[in-house]
């Protein structure tokens, strides 16, 4: 009977954290996801007319490495807590200075989104795209890798709709 409890404790916990990170899909990273298998065939005038000059290059073996960087700063509001805090202004209260209700605000967060996009060209075709990156989180870096590739992604015909 306790196994049987534990096993649904579990499940029902998995089942939670699943729709969790459904709620907090990320389009952008999926489409980036997507660059990595559509982009493989596109010709070297293609990416470099519609991605751009890249930051750096390097040619191995005739194997071409075109690395681009895409690095943007996010600023994340702060959020007001709930705590006991001093010094509320409210001079026709009693406990006037003391007290439990909206404290002081967080101070708003800064963090780095980057991504490094290194696509591998032989022959004149795109063979392969690596991402990486510091970005914290894989989300987070995937959806600044986007932007490397947004505009090549226009290109592609039957890139309506990513297919579920």
């Amino acid at each position: 009977m306790v196994s049987r409890l534990k096993t649904g404790v579990r499940l029902a916990a998995g089942a939670a954290a699943l729709l969790g990170l459904a709620a907090c899909a990320n389009p952008q990273a999926d489409q980036a996801l997507y660059a990595q298998q559509a982009f493989v065939g596109m010709p070297k005038q293609t990416l470099l007319s519609c991605a751009g000059v890249p930051t750096r290059t390097a040619t191995v073996d005739n194997v071409e490495y075109f690395t681009y960087t895409s690095e943007r700063l996010v600023t994340i509001p702060g959020s007001p807590r709930f705590s006991a805090a001093y010094g509320f202004y409210r001079p026709w209260s009693p406990w006037y200075g003391y007290g439990w209700g909206p404290g002081p605000f967080d101070y708003p967060e800064t963090e780095t989104r980057d991504c490094q996009a290194t696509f591998t060209v032989k022959d004149g075709v795109v063979q392969r795209i690596v991402y990486g990156g510091a970005s914290q989180g894989p989300s987070a870096r995937l959806g600044q890798c986007y932007r490397i590739v947004e505009n090549c992604l226009a290109l592609i015909p039957q890139q309506g709709q990513l297919q579920r």
